[in-house]
């Protein structure tokens, strides 16, 4: 879906970029309404962060400032809204998300229904209002409404066993960019709750990577250890969650602590 004003300037959303010549980009999930931890991710290497208003105590407010803490750094922001339901992802675009992580993407419809909620018509059915997205990227109304359907993402979220059955004609749709695997999520569709190293739950996963990676689709995927992220490298995904706010301040204070004598 390109557009005549893509020449126009350089790229917004650099991951396209990334992932196009085959690279790996790095990112964590922001759960607290924080414009500070923002700030300090942005500044930190990551690539990405996808603000979470499905399970974070976040909201449309929050996630305003939230993006607009990420100006003037490299940081793409992402926002993953709580329902399928096309109109979550209008506020979220219109202040400046660069990409919408739609959960439970588990059939074709649902791929559909993501890309149309992130492109303009014709392709969608997204409409006017980014009264703050061109702000975010230092860029008139005009432009950005001429090429936002190039740079902005439609990410899908595979979490429920019932996806198995359906996964190739997911990652098929045209204009989805990105499919995240979530292993919590999934494993605790099986019954299993959260058990993402449960024998069953390894083999529904390396079943749908296979069909990923056989895709035009990005693959992405939760990496919580070195080890685990360079692995998953090697198997084909190409955006990693390394993190979760939480989970990295956590981390951080236990390091800080470890050995100290008391």
């Amino acid at each position: 879906m390109k557009t005549d004003a893509t020449s126009n300037g350089p790229k917004l959303n650099r991951l396209r970029e990334i992932w196009s010549r085959g690279g790996v980009t790095l990112g964590a999930i922001v759960t607290s309404p924080s414009i500070s931890v923002v700030q300090v991710m942005a500044r930190s290497g990551l690539d990405w962060i996808i603000i979470d208003l499905e399970h974070g105590a976040i909201d449309p407010k929050d996630a305003h400032s939230m993006i607009a803490a990420t100006g003037g750094t490299p940081l793409v922001p992402l926002v993953r809204v709580p329902e399928r339901d096309a109109w979550h992802a209008k506020a979220p675009l219109d202040l400046g998300a660069m990409g919408i992580c739609f959960p439970m993407t588990t059939a074709a419809t649902d791929a559909r229904a993501a890309v149309r909620a992130v492109r303009y018509p014709p392709h969608g059915d997204r409409f006017w209002g980014p009264f703050y997205a061109p702000l975010r990227w230092d860029m008139s109304m005009r432009d950005y409404l001429n090429r936002a359907d190039d740079e902005v993402l439609a990410i899908g979220t595979i979490e429920h066993i019932d996806a198995l059955q359906t996964i190739a004609d997911v990652v098929n749709t045209p204009g989805l960019d990105v499919v995240f695997i979530g292993p919590g999520d999934l494993a605790t569709s099986m019954g299993l709750k959260g058990d993402r190293d449960h024998p069953s739950v390894h083999d529904a996963i390396g079943r749908l990577e296979a069909a990923v990676l056989r895709s035009p689709v990005v693959l992405g995927g939760v990496a919580p250890t070195v080890d685990q992220a360079n692995a998953m490298i090697q198997r084909g995904y190409r955006a990693l969650v390394i993190g979760f706010d939480w989970s990295l301040l956590q981390g951080g204070i236990s390091v800080a602590i470890d050995g100290i004598k008391r």
